[in-house]
């Protein structure tokens, strides 16, 4: 295999996973840019659904399936480790250590929410990127991207906030939002955000060649 695919896979899946992890230990805070309200993991998570697209276009359905899953067994060690730490006593010189751990305890409904969350936006978002891509494979490659994210999106949203925010926190000592207009409106942003990245992030699926295999 050559230099130059070795470090292909390695950043595209790498930089995956990262996102996944990274978005978990920021979605731990609202934000709220313009009339937007949304867990700041979005802002990297959302460019996650375009790498998965590079993943597959450069080697296969079945190396985007892996990638799922290895992002989502790495996602249970992040949330196990993070609810050990939380739970564990720290010393009296430590004066953070309620504000810490009222932070992280809400990790673990988040990092469960969003493996959920993105196995089953995922496996949507591969099997209608790999239709489109059979059913018309001489549309730019840009359509696929689009017509992948512009499902699974939404599916993502709405599974996240209500599993990490409704019904999860309860069960790790956390509070739960109300079910209603703060959901809808936290699902509502993640979705426009997502699909924005997903549009200025369509070029990217360019800088990778499509192969069926791997360069030997």
């Amino acid at each position: 295999m050559k230099t130059k695919t070795i470090w292909t896979i390695v950043i595209i899946v790498g930089l995956y996973v990262a996102a996944q992890l990274i978005a978990d230990v920021a979605a731990t805070k609202f934000i709220q840019i313009g009339a937007v309200v949304m867990p700041g993991g979005t802002l990297i998570f959302a460019l996650s659904f375009t790498l998965r697209d590079m993943v597959h276009k450069r080697l296969g359905k079945e190396w985007a399936r892996a990638a799922i899953v290895i992002a989502a067994g790495l996602n249970v060690l992040l949330v196990a480790y993070i609810y050990l730490v939380a739970s564990l006593p720290a010393p009296g010189f430590y004066a953070r250590a309620e504000a810490w751990s009222a932070i992280f305890y809400i990790i673990p409904s988040i990092t469960i929410g969003s493996i959920i969350a993105e196995v089953s936006s995922g496996w949507i978002n591969t099997e209608i990127y790999h239709a489109w891509w059979k059913k018309f494979p001489k549309l730019p490659q840009w359509t696929r991207v689009l017509s992948s994210n512009a499902i699974s999106l939404p599916v993502d949203s709405l599974i996240f906030s209500l599993l990490a925010f409704v019904v999860l926190p309860p069960l790790f000592g956390a509070e739960s939002m109300e079910f209603g207009a703060a959901i809808a409106r936290v699902a509502g942003g993640q979705t426009l955000y997502k699909l924005l990245v997903a549009v200025l992030s369509m070029p990217l699926i360019y800088t990778v060649k499509e192969k069926s295999v791997l360069d030997e």
